[in-house]
């Protein structure tokens, strides 16, 4: 085996040990959630993960059909973003399923609860 055969399965030994650690990262983020858009983000991260994994193998492999179905999986994720980003706006999402809430600060003790905005009379 010569140094450059030597020097690849080693760079792709370790890209495999990294994506299959983010994979299971990713996977723990789904599951743990803590809102939609959170696990669809953690779905498209997946996809990419796999398009990385699928492409690792076929650099390994040597067989290049691989990269055609690293491609059709790429574009299936992103029609799959798509459309859950349209069912989002067709829907929306009340402050319960994930959108960000304001609140106002709360008043110092002794003020009103009726402020004077600048130039307004009482």
């Amino acid at each position: 085996m010569n140094l450059s055969a030597q020097i690849l399965a080693l760079a792709t030994g370790f890209a495999m040990v990294v994506l299959s650690a983010a994979l299971l990262m990713t996977v723990w983020r789904i599951i743990r959630g803590p809102t939609l858009p959170d696990r669809v983000l953690g779905l498209d991260m997946l996809v990419a993960i796999a398009i990385g994994l699928i492409a690792v193998v076929a650099i390994r492999t040597g067989f290049n059909l691989y990269i055609d179905i690293a491609i059709a999986l790429g574009l299936v994720g992103f029609l799959a973003t798509v459309a859950f980003a349209r069912f989002v706006l067709a829907r929306g999402l009340s402050p319960e399923r994930g959108a960000v809430e304001t609140r106002r600060a709360p008043l110092p003790r002794g003020k009103s609860a009726h402020r004077k905005r600048k130039g307004e009379r009482r």
